[in-house]
């Protein structure tokens, strides 16, 4: 078996025993709380997790876009929810034939995205299901309060073709009191409408162990919780020890003492910092500070290091934000106990549509 040190980098590493861990903490947690999941593969873009997540209990999967969707459903994953306004002929007509295909719901915030919706699948021999998306306190897309939500769900309820399937939200981080509010008054709204939603689907790694709280809530979509982050550590829903997703770099400069230079920058690397200072966490050398990425390199500060990595050592990064990470590569290498078990294309990277 190959060890994971020989791979040619940048590479990006999955730990499959702390997928598995992860993914089994939550469905316990889950199973406790009587709170369904439907995970979000937007974090790792693979059918194998996809269907893992099913197998230890998960109701269904959470896609962020049509092209993920459709390389779900031809993994055979029949469950697939799909929270995004669907705009335009052509992403319509896609809609159309995959909900032929398997069990799928949107959501839609505005009467034109109703409309849209309406119009392509006023003909189809099976009605879309579709939830109003409601903006919690996120400050994103959704609805702008409960009575809204009810104006809109009546809407969708009188459109041919669609049925009022709900209610979802992406909630903002650490607000899980409001989030909890907003829900339980659109519920109450809607029963007082003689409309009650069938599903109540909030989201959100960053609030996973309190989702329970939320007590309007059929359903959570989590997501990053699968690989776990640095941002993910930072709001203590895991520790570094539960990352699974790494990535492999190589030491390629070390043009002054404190300056070293890698072969991973902002195409290996995302840029997103959520708040905290450099481009990720360095396993073995946690006072270095990624301080700047540029095309193919990253800028590693060695000022506050006892010990300094030499040219040519290999480096595993934990990234701010894995979810970035898995749209940039083409594929990623499944290692356990250090060695390299399979290397495997990430089904749905690049999927944008």
């Amino acid at each position: 078996m190959t060890d994971f040190t020989d791979i040619d980098t940048p590479a990006v590493l999955i730990d499959i025993d702390r997928v598995e861990a992860n993914l089994a903490r939550a469905q316990a947690y889950a199973d406790k709380h009587d709170l369904p999941l439907r995970p979000h593969i937007k974090t790792h873009k693979l059918p194998r997790f996809a269907k893992r997540a099913i197998e230890l209990g998960a109701i269904g999967i959470t896609v962020q876009k049509l092209g993920e969707a459709e390389v779900m459903a031809d993994a055979g994953i029949t469950d697939i929810f799909l929270p995004y306004n669907i705009i335009g002929a052509e992403k319509l007509a896609r809609l159309r034939v995959l909900n032929e295909r398997v069990s799928i719901a949107v959501t839609a915030d505005s009467t034109i995205t109703v409309d849209g919706l309406s119009t392509m699948f006023a003909s189809a021999s099976k009605p879309l299901r579709v939830l109003v998306e409601c903006d919690t306190g996120m400050g994103r897309c959704g609805v702008q309060s409960p009575a809204d939500a009810v104006i809109l769900a009546q809407y969708i309820a009188a459109a041919p073709g669609l049925v009022f399937d709900g209610l979802m939200t992406y909630p903002a981080a650490g607000q899980v009191e409001t989030n909890a509010a907003w829900l339980a008054s659109a519920r109450d709204a809607l029963i007082a409408a003689d409309l009650p939603a069938r599903v109540i689907s909030n989201g959100g790694s960053p609030d996973l162990w309190r989702a329970h709280e939320v007590t309007a809530a059929t359903e959570h979509r989590p997501g990053t919780y699968i690989y776990m982050d640095r941002s993910q550590v930072a709001r203590n829903v895991g520790i570094f020890a539960d990352c699974a997703l790494t990535v492999l770099a190589t030491v390629v400069s070390r043009p002054t003492e404190n300056r070293a230079i890698i072969d991973a920058g902002s195409k290996s690397l995302t840029s997103d910092t959520l708040g905290m200072v450099g481009f990720g966490l360095i396993e073995a050398y946690p006072e270095a500070v990624i301080t700047g990425l540029s095309e193919e390199h990253g800028h590693i500060d060695l000022t506050n290091c006892a010990t300094k990595p030499a040219i040519g050592e290999k480096l595993r990064i934990i990234p701010n934000h894995a979810c970035v990470v898995s749209n940039l590569f083409d594929e990623v290498s499944l290692i356990s106990g250090g060695k390299l078990v399979e290397r495997v294309v990430v089904a749905a990277r690049g999927r944008v549509d």
